[in-house]
């Protein structure tokens, strides 16, 4: 046998806390499971006739390592094999079981499709962080990205995602959908999500993005002109959105520092789209229909807030 074929025998030497070690770490503390899996169960099958049901929790970590680390229902199945860490986060020991199949792992996710249970999962962690201490203050930022969907008519309807539709950014094109959220100008925390096909413009979905206690409201020069919108749903708020500066030949140099002053607030969603994007991965949507990848953004800003918290929650927690 070769020197490399020995690796990995469980006898090695040396070894380091990873990245993802670390990160897992940190979930395994913060995240609320009881909460959670309190909310699933009652539409989790129960055990019968046929083959058992996987452990709830179990179920529900894979589910998360599936988003974290966006992987399809069989890549997170070969990288639940592959990676200790990983099977150490979910409680899977391969010498008593094996690893969620791939069929399991899609029924979970049709399970929480069907019931609705992504929109109540990021309730229920908005709830959480507020029995922490975190609640979501008097400003709102409101901001809206593209989420690229695959433009290919290679399937077996010979046509795109009749969901998703395209939408002109500058000179460029995109196809896919759009997905606006609020978000607190203190802690950055996410408190609003909407999904809507990507022509849909960034105005429209304004008032399901204010929780209407704010008394300042951000947002780019897509928002500008929705005054009396904001009054309507949010009656003590002001008015920060970004305002024209620039008229054929003239400059409106004072609207111009008003404006590069409300950036620097309106910045912050900023980190927010990365953590959702970069982070986590959510660049392009992975499954038909709107429903179904809207479920996917409640459940990724559900877990986004955990992450900007982590370092909170972990103090918190004694960790």
């Amino acid at each position: 046998m070769s020197k490399q074929m020995t690796l990995g025998t469980g006898f090695e030497k040396y070894s380091k806390t990873t990245r993802r070690e670390k990160f897992l770490t940190e979930m395994d503390h913060i995240v609320p499971w009881g909460d959670l899996c309190a909310l699933i169960a009652p539409m989790y099958p129960k055990a019968g006739d046929g083959r058992p049901p996987k452990e709830l929790e179990m179920m529900l970590r894979v589910y998360f390592l599936q988003q974290w680390f966006n992987l399809s229902d069989p890549g997170v199945e070969e990288a639940l094999y592959d990676s200790v860490s990983m099977r150490r986060f979910a409680g899977i020991d391969l010498g008593e079981m094996p690893v969620p199949d791939e069929s399991t792992v899609l029924r979970l996710r049709h399970l929480l499709e069907a019931h609705g249970l992504g929109e109540k999962l990021f309730e229920q962690v908005h709830g959480y962080l507020e029995r922490q201490g975190i609640k979501i203050g008097t400003g709102t930022i409101v901001d809206a990205t593209i989420i690229s969907a695959p433009p290919s008519t290679k399937n077996k309807d010979k046509r795109r995602d009749p969901d998703m539709h395209q939408t002109k950014k500058g000179n460029q094109w995109y196809f896919g959908m759009k997905a606006h959220i609020g978000v607190d100008s203190q802690s950055k925390l996410i408190h609003a999500v909407v999904a809507t096909p990507a022509n849909v413009h960034d105005s429209v979905c304004l008032s399901d993005l204010l929780h209407g206690k704010e008394t300042r409201v951000w947002g780019d020069s897509a928002y500008q002109g929705q005054s009396e919108v904001i009054r309507a749903h949010a009656p003590k708020a002001k008015d920060f959105t970004h305002r024209r500066y620039r008229y054929k030949d003239t400059v409106d140099e004072e609207e111009r520092a008003k404006n590069k002053a409300k950036a620097s607030v309106r910045a912050k969603v900023e980190h927010l789209f990365l953590i959702i994007k970069r982070i986590f991965g959510f660049v392009k949507t992975r499954y038909k229909g709107l429903a179904k990848n809207a479920h996917r953004l409640f459940v990724t800003c559900a877990l986004t807030n955990l992450y900007l918290m982590r370092r909170r929650l972990w103090r918190v927690s004694g960790a």
